[in-house]
């Protein structure tokens, strides 16, 4: 099997979470692999301007997850380790891009994403994401206080 370490982002809008449409008219998050040499934090950072045309920060890793899937162009299973990190936006602008074959996406309601992404295991993502995302807004505030 072939594995492929990866990383993405969960990226947050104030109170909406970036999620984009794919060829397969999957809802997902932004995710790419990582090349030798290069660091998690910034393929996290290129892969949502890249897919999404949003310029982001990291405020904290959020975790990992894994898939399997069967590969019909390499003709054998691969896994999927992805760190996820929990992004900010500084606006609320996206731009999905096509050649990249995404062809819908945007900041959406923490509802209305939960309704459209397609797989549960980002579901899960995005509802853990949410809770540390507003966790630290609360922090923030109290240090700011």
């Amino acid at each position: 099997m072939l594995t492929r370490v990866c990383s993405g982002g969960v990226v947050f809008y104030e109170d909406r979470v970036l999620i984009l449409k794919n060829e397969k008219s999957e809802w997902v998050l932004p995710k790419g692999v990582i090349r030798p040499g290069r660091l998690a934090q910034e393929i996290a950072i290129e892969r949502v301007r890249s897919e999404a045309g949003v310029n982001a920060r990291i405020v904290s890793c959020v975790g990992e997850t894994c898939y399997e899937f069967y590969s019909v162009t390499r003709q054998r299973p691969v896994c999927n380790q992805i760190t996820w990190f929990l992004m900010e936006a500084g606006n609320e602008n996206c731009n999905p891009n096509t050649d990249l074959n995404f062809f819908d996406g945007g900041f959406y309601s923490i509802e209305e994403a939960l309704e459209k992404i397609t797989y549960s295991q980002d579901k899960s993502l995005v509802r853990m994401s949410y809770k540390r995302y507003l966790d630290y807004y609360k922090e923030k505030d109290e240090v700011m206080v």
